[in-house]
């Protein structure tokens, strides 16, 4: 592994399309391309973390609010490395993000459980895939920290993920948005915050529309709504009061995101019709 390499790549189980609107949300320049069946990718420009802010801590930020943007079911995994460590983040919906880290050299430093808890969190299989990923948390000289986030991507082929060739951990972020590039990926910006709220209103009203057309408990997206109201003001009021760091803004856009969509589930459920 680069030991000067310092970068980050963000998988999502979704469809470009989905991901792309929701991920100008992070306010950070990025290229996203298609990794796999109903898989993408997004490449950081890696800016955020040049002021000394660790790459872990900005990209946790990031999934958390990509997780909550594009939508329950599509979990978003986080990939990062710097010159002592590298690991994963896993985010997905309203739960506590999973993770695990390794030194630089591959020695395990997290913990075991973990592990069996992104399996399961990915629909992973509880046998197979979990004693496939076993070998992730042992001793191994001869594997180094960019080998272990190989090895775990390789587990993950058989959900559908299949990167870019060339698009793996350990390089630097000009490195991996040059192969990004080459493979035609698409630019993502940060458009304001009218059109990145409205993009994401609009896409909580579609949603909202195929649920009425379901025969259900129209109870159903009022608790949803005062659930995300619930847990998205003070996760808002947190990261806010945290000062503008990179990895704070990750999480105030989650919670900003979380009250937003709250809100409008509660005046939809008030104003739809009684079955």
């Amino acid at each position: 592994m680069n030991a000067t390499a310092v970068g980050a790549l963000l998988l999502c189980r979704a469809e470009p399309s989905a991901v792309r609107s929701p991920a100008q949300l992070l306010r950070e320049p990025q290229l996203l391309v298609p990794a796999g069946a109903e898989w993408s990718a997004l490449v950081p420009e890696g800016a955020a973390w040049d002021d000394g802010e660790p790459v872990d801590r900005v990209v946790a930020g990031w999934a958390v609010a990509l997780a909550v943007a594009v939508g329950l079911g599509r979990p978003v995994l986080a990939l990062w490395w710097d010159t002592e460590r590298v690991g994963f983040t896993l985010a997905s919906g309203f739960r506590r993000p999973v993770g695990y880290v390794w030194l630089a050299d591959g020695t395990p430093a997290g913990e075991d459980e973990a592990i069996t808890t992104f399996a399961a969190r990915l629909g992973l299989d509880p046998v197979i895939d979990v004693q496939a990923l076993a070998p992730l948390t042992r001793e191994n000289p001869d594997a180094d920290g960019a080998d272990r986030l190989r090895g775990l991507l390789a587990v993950l082929s058989r959900a559908g993920l299949e990167l870019p060739p060339g698009l793996v951990p350990g390089r630097t972020p000009a490195r991996l948005h040059a192969v990004a590039a080459a493979r035609g990926a698409q630019t993502v910006e940060w458009a304001g915050w009218r059109d990145a709220v409205r993009t994401e209103l609009h896409a909580v009203e579609e949603s909202f529309d195929h649920w009425l057309r379901e025969p259900r408990d129209r109870t159903g997206p009022k608790v949803l709504g005062a659930a995300q109201i619930a847990v998205g003001v003070p996760l808002t009021i947190w990261a806010l009061r945290g000062g503008r760091s990179a990895g704070r803004s990750g999480w105030a856009v989650a919670g900003a995101v979380l009250t937003a969509q709250g809100l409008l589930l509660c005046r939809c459920s008030r104003s739809s019709p009684r079955v």
